[in-house]
């Protein structure tokens, strides 16, 4: 699965370049790259330090935590975005770096996260209430590999019964 979006993520830029430079020729294609690469290590700067703040005014309780968080979500996407060659994931990466752009798709990360957390939370539940080996009562025995052949005494009533192992 993954080769197969490795692959669909070099045709469609492969596809993106060749369109973009054959409408505007090839200098200016590069410039566009090089142009959106810079805009997008400017944005990632600033807006990197507005989430910060947002997470320090949500720690200190004057914003909202969920918005910070989403906020922090998707700048580190468009960052991760940037980063990745092409003209399609620079554009995308820019989307997400752009305040309005989160602004909009807040709601979404927030609807997902919230889910995602719901799926963690009960998760986290079922293994907080599973039996744990190695917790309980511990008995001293002793391993014994021999095979007894014959009668058992059952401790209650002190009568003896028949091994249920043991074949008749």
């Amino acid at each position: 699965m993954y080769a197969a979006l490795f692959l669909l993520y070099v045709v469609v830029e492969i596809a993106a370049l060749v369109l973009v430079g054959h409408a505007i020729g090839v200098l200016w294609t590069v410039l566009l790259l090089l142009g959106g690469t810079l805009i997008g290590l400017l944005l990632m700067r600033s807006q990197w330090r507005r989430v910060m703040d947002g997470l320090r005014r949500a720690a200190g309780g004057d914003g909202s935590p969920g918005a910070a968080v989403a906020d922090g979500a998707l700048v580190a996407l468009g960052s991760a975005l940037m980063f990745v060659p092409g003209l399609v994931t620079s554009v995308l990466g820019l989307l997400f770096l752009v305040p309005p752009t989160r602004w909009a798709l807040r709601p979404v990360v927030v609807l997902l996260a919230g889910r995602r957390a719901a799926t963690v939370a009960a998760g986290a539940e079922a293994f907080a209430r599973a039996p744990r080996r190695g917790r309980g009562e511990v008995i001293e025995g002793e391993v014994v590999d021999e095979v007894f052949e014959g009668e058992v005494i059952d401790e209650e009533s002190r009568t003896p019964t028949r091994d249920p192992r043991v074949l008749p």
